[in-house]
């Protein structure tokens, strides 16, 4: 399933990735590299190797079935073609990486926002008063408001005991 978080953990991973093998080839291809590469290099490499993991972990998370797998091969295509054609493209993704991988776990999170899981979400207020897409509604277990509990159900609806009819 191809949704917000799907390219959210695809750039995720590629932008880390990205940032933490940037110095590696840039120092052996004597390419570019920004200030931050260049004397703290511990840093960028620190943001990439995090960045690496949330994606890899959403994509571990979402499974084979719904596009784990896939997320991790665009990723691995997006870091080959940041860093080997765009080279100097690793700068921007100090910015993009740490932005996707906030945006990824705000929504894993739960927090909604346009594209999460659908293209025009139907809304669905829930006992929390967060507003949920309609496909997110499904793999939850939401109560009906008569059934939760503390709250007393009418009389009409309450189980009543009833001899068996013979």
């Amino acid at each position: 399933m191809i949704d917000a978080f799907f390219w959210l953990a695809a750039g995720t991973l590629g932008w880390g990735l990205s940032l933490a093998t940037y110095r590696l080839f840039a120092s052996r291809n004597n390419w570019p590299m920004g200030q931050l590469h260049a004397d703290v290099p511990f840093i960028p490499v620190l943001i990439g190797v995090v960045c690496l993991v949330i994606g890899l972990v959403f994509a571990a998370a979402r499974g084979s079935e719904y596009g784990g797998w896939i997320i991790m091969a665009i990723g691995v295509l997006l870091a080959f073609f940041w860093t080997g054609f765009l080279r100097v493209g690793s700068q921007v993704s100090l910015f993009l990486a740490p932005a996707a991988a906030a945006m990824l776990v705000l929504g894993f999170l739960g927090f909604p926002f346009p594209g999460n899981y659908d293209i025009t979400p139907a809304r669905y207020q829930n006992n929390f008063g967060r507003v949920l897409p309609s496909a997110r509604i499904e793999d939850r277990t939401l109560q009906l408001p008569s059934q939760l509990p503390g709250q007393l159900q009418p009389q009409s609806q309450q189980f009543q005991l009833q001899a068996p009819k013979r």
